[in-house]
Parts: structure tokens; sequence; C-alpha cells
């Protein structure tokens, strides 16, 4: 094996010139947006297509389903859509072009112009415990805690701009991403300080949130 490189649990080799934590946090969410550039009649559309539900005293959009990739659409009478729910930029872009064919055959005029992705959600495990309330005060200008509104610490990083969800049990959530980049950069630089306030072994067995 590379010198650069470690296994993650006997799965793909990581490249730790990229990943010096030895540790690449996985993509679990894409939002994207794209334009269709013409108006659309969300009644017919919901009355045509069988994976579509529309109820407009609650949503004013289509609200449609594929299978693969697995992923959910909002679709405006404006003529403009958000993708969720792929986990991958080319499965976003590729989910959002089915969209797009199923209202192109619908008899709409739907075009495919500025896709964009506009959020990566990512996440991973440290496995070690994590001292948060010393992370918090240390920290302070970044870092929200109220353990007794949400269980984990919020830190808001400000280079890359990312949103870290941080769980006492060494869960990792990283939300407001553009491309994936910036959160294996976000990561990384939050690692050397989740190991500085890494949790002595002994009192993780008394945290009721372990299971996080």
């Amino acid at each position: 094996m590379d010198a650069n490189q470690d296994t993650m649990g006997g799965s793909q080799p990581v490249d730790l010139s990229k990943h010096p934590s030895g540790i690449v946090p996985t993509l679990q969410n894409i939002v994207s947006t794209v334009n269709l550039d013409c108006k659309l009649d969300l009644k017919a559309i919901a009355l045509q297509a069988r994976n579509a539900e529309y109820n407009p005293k609650r949503f004013a959009a289509v609200i449609m389903r594929i299978r693969e990739p697995k992923t959910t659409a909002l679709i405006f009478a404006s003529g403009k859509m958000v993708c969720t729910g792929a986990k991958s930029e080319e499965q976003s872009r590729l989910a959002a072009r089915k969209y797009a064919r199923i209202i192109q055959k619908l008899g709409f005029a739907a075009k495919f112009k500025d896709f964009k992705i506009q959020n990566i959600v990512g996440s991973c495990d440290v496995k070690f415990p994590i001292r948060l309330e010393g992370l918090a005060y240390s920290h302070g200008a970044f870092s929200s805690y109220e353990p007794e509104l949400f269980p984990g610490l919020i830190y808001r990083m400000k280079q890359p701009k990312i949103v870290l969800l941080i769980f006492v049990s060494g869960k990792i959530v990283l939300t407001g991403a553009k491309v994936r980049e910036e959160t294996y950069t976000a990561f990384e630089n939050i690692y050397p300080v989740l190991t500085e306030f890494r949790k002595n072994q002994q009192w993780y067995g008394h945290s009721s949130f372990q299971n996080l």
C-alpha cells in the first residue's frame, strides 16, 4: 500500500495527502436547483404524472419522486425546480434531467438551464467521544451549545463557510458546502480541535447521547 494511503474499515483506500485525518466524510444529501425555463400547469402535471402529488393549500409546488436515483423534486409553476436526496453531484444532475424529461413528456417545453448545487450535506464518525462543553468554551466565537434544546454542538466555520453539528459520540454532520471539497476541508480543519477535546473513555459509558 502507498505510504500516503490508509484504509477505512477495509473499504476504499484513503488518500492521506487529501485527507490527513484518514477519514472521508460521506455525502448524504445533495440539494440542487434548475430552471426549466417555461411556465408550468401544476394541476395538469399532478393529474398526469403517477409519481406526483400536489396540494396547493399546503405547498405551492408539485412534489415528484423517482426511484433511480432515489430523489424528490419540488416543481414550481414558474418553472423553477429543486432536487433533493441524491448522494452525489452526478446523481443530482442525472435526477434533475430525468424530472425535466418527465415534464417534457407531459407536453411542456421544458429546458435545462442554470443547474446548480446549492447545498451538500456530509457526515462522518471520528470514533471517539468529545467534550462538547470544553469545545464550546474554547471556541465560543464559533460555537453554540445548548444541550437542553439540542444534543449537538453547532459550530459555524468561517472558512470554508460550513456549519458542523458535533455530537458527544463523535458523530459529525457538515452542511452548507457548494462543492464537496469544502466539506472535506472543513472536516480536516475541525479534526485537530476534536482530538484536543477527546473525552476520557471511562466517562463515556455514562453519556445519555452515546447512541447519536
